[in-house]
């Protein structure tokens, strides 16, 4: 078991010293020139490449520049069109303006239209009793109404 632990250890250091001279551009027989890559570099002259100027006409793909070029000035403009439409004097002022006057009037309101049905109740019991011709029923009516009136006075205090 020993041996197998030792001979899979030997392969690996084996396998990595190769991969570190493969990276260092030593070939196996022995130390030769380093591998040079050409990305900046030029193996005729055996100098770095200056970085190469692209013609003017050359249309370069999409870049973030050319995407947001003209973001700016619309997020600019439509600030401005959001403003003009939130200071139109139309969005601000209520639908109906006289609203609140209605929400304060309804409590005045209800009081009075109470009063006025007892007071319509009062006027066609007066008539039926004058058709009647109980005279006696039509005073009784009126201080039944007066009693009525002191009383809702009386109420609203």
């Amino acid at each position: 078991m020993d041996s197998t632990l030792a001979a899979a250890s030997d392969a690996r250091k084996a396998r990595l010293l190769a991969l570190k001279l493969r990276k260092e551009g030593v070939k196996d027989d022995g130390p030769a020139e380093p591998i040079i890559k050409s990305r900046n570099f030029d193996h005729k002259s055996r100098t770095l490449k200056k970085r190469a100027v692209l013609p003017e006409d050359v249309d370069m793909e999409d870049t973030v520049e050319r995407n947001v070029a003209g973001l700016a000035e619309n997020i600019i403009a439509e600030d401005e069109e959001r403003r003009a439409q939130e200071l139109d004097v139309f969005n601000i002022a209520p639908k109906r303006p006289n609203w609140d006057l209605k929400r304060e009037m309804d409590k005045k309101m209800a009081k009075l239209q109470r009063r006025t049905q007892e007071a319509i109740h009062t006027l066609i019991r007066q008539r039926l009793a004058a058709e009647k011709g109980d005279s006696d029923d039509i005073a009784g009516a009126m201080r039944a109404q007066e009693k009525a009136l002191n009383a809702n006075d009386d109420d609203d205090d």
